[in-house]
């Protein structure tokens, strides 16, 4: 994932798919984090496999409402072996504030 152009390199960053919906959680939470960047600018990319998407980062607008079912795609996708502590910690309060959707541009 790419926040906004400037950026050379995607970061791998984990991403869950809820009602046919992409969505992001920040983990380090830091000041000049990708999430922030896509507050100050939603332009981006993300990049599958050999594909590379445009999108658009944004707050979902029903993120309490759908809290539950991210989580639950979070601890689905991620709980197993080293990744087990990050994908309990990524559903804490703390990072499902900073929910992210990715919408991609046609």
């Amino acid at each position: 994932m790419k926040a906004g152009y400037e950026r050379q390199n995607f970061l791998e960053i984990w991403m869950v798919v809820v009602q046919d919906r992409i969505f992001a959680r920040s983990w380090g939470l830091a000041e000049k984090s990708w999430y922030n960047s896509f507050i100050g600018n939603p332009a981006g990319e993300i990049q599958c496999g050999d594909s590379q998407f445009t999108i658009n980062g944004i707050v979902p607008h029903d993120k309490d409402e759908l809290a539950d079912a991210i989580n639950q795609a979070y601890l689905t996708k991620y709980n197993t072996g080293h990744n087990s502590k990050y994908a309990k910690g990524i559903v804490t309060e703390k990072h499902i504030e900073k929910t992210m959707e990715f919408i991609l541009c046609e």
